[in-house]
């Protein structure tokens, strides 16, 4: 076996920020130095958990969503019932499954966030990326109605949040006022920002909803819009006639979300100057020029489909508020069709994003680890995340958001119990009726488990979505945006299809021991700070037994990763060091000792266990 040329060997001088305003020429190269340290946890707000009920939506709070009308006896959904069970407003609805899907609420808000930041704390979470907050009629919030306020079923008085917004002018950031929604969220930063945790949020801004305050007075105004130029418009309306010949471009074509007009050099200026005073907004609530009151970063939304030179600027006004935030993008596939997923690179240059999400990593270990019949081998896996390292700067490799799920795909422990499809396609039973719906056995989550080890110990920051750690599935949309699975809860089998064919009768419970699990790998993660910005070299890759191992270095800092990518148990020898050397490892996975004779030590391997191993020598943080 060779040895794989040691990764990422030239140094790097770190540039500290520590939220002091940068000069420009380090505004280009800075990547925040706490995002290489990240343990990132994804929320979907709606569905996290409702910690007011007082909050809930109502069907006036649906108006201007999909599929623009609320059936009658239309009622919150019950938190803990069956996912596919259709409730009796929905049994009366002739549409099917995943269309009534999208007209559900569960109330999730931010006081559900702040009831549950003892349980993030209790994980290990040391940041937050939240899906859409901003005000919109849907459940995915992905259709802003503004940028500058929360949505007000997500705070604590959504009637008076409607009253502030009537005694403002969305255009004229001066009228802008804090609603109770807004306060709230204020309020949870600040509480995160005392736990240690920091907080990103979800920026839309190639498109808005039809709901948005500039595209609703074009809709009244036509031509004498003083916003008609935010928009692609492609014909007005005549009101001689009875149509209604209005028609604007939406995003693929969507009239849910209409697209904001972009010239050479990105979004047009006063689109710009919009954003510029909402970055500034929730970048420094207070405007004292001390940014320890906002957000820590921004997630920007199909940022592939913004001009790059947007993202400049845009980066400009968030570091001159915050020179410590942190900007990732979502530049995801180039061509879903044939399955070809972008190089960010042009993205990852130092004047853009500091990383993007890294659904690359995704697919290598979905490959590698899910997949049976065009399962790669251990070099393949290699080679896909040397071609990371090789294609972004060695800074950026190291805040890349290493998600295996998220709001657009399956659920982790869903891609496992359906192997060998492409990442992102046939992921439900929408999609494909081969889908299955059922809860892994087992077996199956010690691939998760493993999945998760190496989400913990390669380079990049892991990022876990809302819920995998307490053993939630689901395919893809919606069916991987259920309700959060809480331990004191009862929940109802899921015993339903969406296609009404059999399956099993699965137990919605909460996971204790792979809550435990990932615990654990994050403790060990969080207390090893090699394994966050050490170099890394892969020392064994064996193809034909399926183990590899690699090793994590910064200086006389040093851990071994080595691990079984089989179902069954293995016996194997691991050359680890020179023969000349002898030595104990201590597993930081099960706290035993391993004993290197001559450099090589005799590991005797569960079905997919991993090894993460220490000189026991080395003082355990």
């Amino acid at each position: 076996m060779k040895k794989a040329l040691t990764l990422l060997m030239a140094f790097f001088l770190v540039v500290n920020c520590s939220r002091q305003k940068l000069p420009p020429e380090q505004v280009k190269t800075a990547v925040p130095e706490w995002a290489k340290s990240a343990v990132w946890y994804q929320i979907f707000p709606e569905r996290f958990w409702n910690g007011d009920t007082t909050n809930d939506p109502r069907p006036l709070d649906l108006e201007g969503a999909w599929p623009y009308f609320t059936p009658p006896g239309w009622q919150r959904s019950p938190w803990t019932s069956d996912w596919f069970k259709l409730q009796p407003w929905e049994q009366k609805v002739d549409m099917g499954f995943y269309q009534i899907a999208g007209m559900r609420r569960y109330g999730g808000d931010l006081q559900g966030v702040l009831d549950r930041l003892d349980y993030l704390q209790e994980l290990g979470i040391t940041a937050i990326y939240f899906n859409p907050l901003f005000e919109s009629p849907s459940h995915h919030k992905y259709d802003a109605t503004f940028y500058h306020h929360i949505d007000n079923n997500f705070g604590p008085n959504p009637q008076r949040d409607r009253e502030i917004w009537e005694q403002e002018n969305p255009a004229d950031p001066a009228t802008w006022q804090w609603t109770t929604a807004d306060s709230l969220f204020l309020k949870l930063i600040r509480e995160c920002h005392r736990r240690g945790i920091r907080v990103i949020i979800d920026g839309v801004f190639n498109h808005v909803g039809a709901t948005f305050w500039a595209f609703q007075d074009v809709v009244k105004n036509q031509q004498n819009s003083p916003y008609k130029d935010w928009f692609i418009i492609k014909r007005w309306d005549d009101p001689s006639t009875p149509e209604n010949e209005f028609e604007y471009q939406g995003w693929y074509g969507v009239k849910d979300l209409p697209e904001l007009r972009e010239d050479e050099h990105g979004l047009v200026e006063p689109i710009r100057e919009h954003i510029r005073a909402v970055v500034r907004r929730w970048g420094d609530p207070n405007g004292d020029g001390d940014p320890s009151d906002g957000i820590d970063g921004w997630r920007l939304d199909v940022a592939e489909m913004v001009k790059i030179g947007f993202w400049r600027d845009f980066r400009r006004w968030v570091k001159e508020v915050n020179p410590d935030a942190y900007l990732t993008g979502e530049v995801w596939w180039e061509n879903w069709r044939k399955n070809k997923m972008f190089n960010a690179a042009p993205w990852l240059q130092g004047d853009v994003f500091d990383a993007v999400m890294n659904y690359r990593f995704a697919r290598a270990v979905k490959r590698f680890v899910i997949d049976h019949k065009i399962q790669i081998s251990v070099q393949a896996f290699v080679d896909s995340l040397q071609a990371i390292y090789r294609d972004y700067p060695r800074e950026n490799v190291y805040v890349l958001m290493n998600l295996m799920d998220s709001h657009d795909v399956d659920r982790l422990a869903s891609q496992i119990v359906n192997p060998d499809r492409w990442y992102d396609h046939a992921a439900n039973p929408g999609q494909n009726p081969d889908y299955d719906v059922r809860k892994p056995t087992r077996k199956e989550r010690r691939k998760q488990k493993l999945i998760v080890a190496l989400q913990m110990t390669l380079p990049g920051a892991p990022m876990i979505y809302y819920g995998d750690e307490a053993g939630m599935w689901g395919g893809d949309d919606p069916d991987c945006r259920k309700p959060m699975v809480w331990p004191e809860l009862q929940y109802e089998a899921e015993t339903h299809h969406p296609l009404g064919k059999e399956r099993p009768h699965d137990a919605v419970n909460f996971m204790r021991p792979l809550f435990s699990c990932y615990k654990k790998l994050i403790h060990i993660r969080r207390e090893n700070p090699v394994l966050a910005t050490g170099d890394i070299e892969f020392f064994l890759i064996d193809n034909n037994k399926k183990v590899l191992g690699f090793v994590r270095q910064n200086g006389r800092e040093k851990i071994w990763v080595v691990l079984n990518n089989n179902p069954t148990r293995l016996d194997y020898q691991v050359p680890l060091e020179n023969k000349s050397q002898s030595f104990d490892l201590l597993d930081l996975v099960t706290g035993k000792t391993l004993e290197v004779k001559n450099g090589a030590g005799e590991f005797s391997f569960k079905p997919y266990q991993i090894y993460i191993l220490k000189r026991s020598d080395t003082p355990v943080q």
